[in-house]
Parts: C-alpha cells; structure tokens; sequence
C-alpha cells in the first residue's frame, strides 16, 4: 500500500454547540480558588487527558470533560496565532 500525498482535513465540532472559551475562563477560575497553579492543571490535563488534573470545585472538572480535548486544543493555538498579529 502507497503513503498517500495527500493531506487530510480536520474539520472541529460546530462552535455554537460548545463555548470552549467560556469553559476554560471557568475552569482557570476554579482552579486559582482552589490554590492551583491553572496553567500547569490544564496542561497536564491536555497532556494526559487525566480529569483529576482538574478540580471538581465549581463543577470545573464536569466542564472541562464536556469538551474533547482536540477541541481544547484547536481553541488554544488558534487563539496563540490570532494574537501574533
């Protein structure tokens, strides 16, 4: 069998159907409340798709569960390159 050429399209779940920004907001927030360093939870959530990375203060864990993390993802670089404009 060939390697194709060819590359493949990634096409993410519709936007309307999940506010990824908002949950992450609440997310973070529930994190620094509970004395978290946000940054390093999520990331190890990302990384390890681990949901105990999360806390389940303000029901952020149920939130954040709520999205795939390709979703995630996609959300932040998307945002990382709209910004280095």
């Amino acid at each position: 069998m060939e390697a194709s050429d060819q590359t493949r399209m990634y096409t993410a779940i519709d936007k309307e159907q999940v506010d990824t920004r908002d949950i992450l907001t609440r997310v973070w927030a529930a994190l620094e409340e509970k004395g978290y360093e946000p940054l390093d939870q999520i990331v190890g959530y990302l990384v390890s798709g681990d949901p105990s990375y999360i806390t389940a203060h303000g029901d952020a864990r149920r939130l954040i569960q709520n999205l795939e993390r390709t979703d995630l993802l996609e959300e932040i670089v998307a945002d990382y390159f709209k910004n280095l404009a």
